[in-house]
């Protein structure tokens, strides 16, 4: 095995997370896009939403992670209690999340599934990448909401993900296997097609979390509009 060295630094994030609903258990957020979600062992990577939360939230812990470029809603425990509760709701696939995103290119299909396995090669870090042999199961879903050409002359199509298993970069490992990347990502070849070089970020939100409230018993829905 080679060894992980991580040399990202990540520049400086001034957007406020946004504080969306709060009670004695948990607290919801809109993650922007630009600020990790847990700190790095990087002194220069400290700021993140866990650093930030828990400042107000003494005690809050993350449930899961959106991507460094990736905005949208999360939710934070606020003790461990909830937490071992909610990471049960995780890993049973009992929340289901959906994310919007702009992919390059015209999608042929409305809808479909991406059925590829995931593995991660420490070779090729911080890269994914598909693989038949030692990767591990992982099946998104896609829906078309509108195709057109964004800033003129880039053909793109605004789609609705909802991933089915919960791997690192599942999203934007999928759809560059589908041929249409994920607008604006460095990773995956989003930053490629003509036109596409100064995308100013990633374009992957997630828009929709459901999942039941682990006190009350609740089914919680909450929704985040899309800032692009």
């Amino acid at each position: 095995m080679s060894a992980i060295i991580d040399t990202f630094i990540a520049p400086p994030c001034h957007t406020p997370i946004e504080t969306l609903w709060q009670d004695d258990h948990l607290v919801l957020i809109n993650k922007p896009s630009g600020l990790l979600s847990l700190s790095g062992k990087n002194p220069q990577n400290l700021d993140s939403v866990h650093h930030r939360l828990v400042q107000t939230f003494p005690g809050c812990t993350l449930v899961h992670r959106l991507d460094f470029g990736t905005s949208g809603l999360m939710v934070i425990a606020r003790n461990k209690a909830i937490n071992a509760a909610l990471c049960q709701q995780f890993s049973q696939r009992s929340v289901s999340k959906i994310y919007t995103a702009l992919l390059c290119g015209h999608l042929a299909d409305d809808d479909g599934v991406i059925d590829a396995p995931i593995a991660k090669d420490p070779a090729l870090f911080p890269l994914m990448s598909i693989c038949a042999i030692s990767g591990k199961p992982a099946r998104s879903r896609y829906r078309v909401i509108e195709r057109f050409y964004h800033q003129g002359n880039v053909p793109v199509t605004r789609v609705a993900l909802t991933p089915e298993t919960g791997r690192t970069h599942q999203l934007r490992i999928h759809c560059q296997q589908l041929g249409h990347p994920i607008l604006g990502c460095d990773l995956y070849g989003g930053l490629l097609p003509p036109g596409t070089e100064k995308t100013p970020r990633l374009m992957l939100h997630a828009s929709e979390l459901h999942f039941v409230h682990p006190i009350s018993g609740e089914p919680m829905v909450v929704r985040s509009a899309s800032p692009f």
